[in-house]
């Protein structure tokens, strides 16, 4: 019964903690445009990538 009187506290200072990051993670908009962060993944080009560029062809 006496590991109560310091779980509960302990537990409720984690939960504020928690609470606390959640909400300065929405304030610094760290959760704004969460799609555009998938659609670089699956469309993205490097222009220094040299396969992506057409080689010139050889003479015929």
């Amino acid at each position: 019964m006496e590991s109560l009187y310091i779980l509960i506290p302990i537990a409720i200072v984690l939960v504020c903690i928690a609470v606390g990051i959640f909400l300065w993670a929405v304030k610094s908009e760290q959760f704004e445009d969460l799609e555009r962060q998938g659609h670089n993944i699956l469309f993205d080009e490097d222009a220094n990538d040299p396969s992506s560029k057409k080689q010139p062809s050889s003479k015929k």
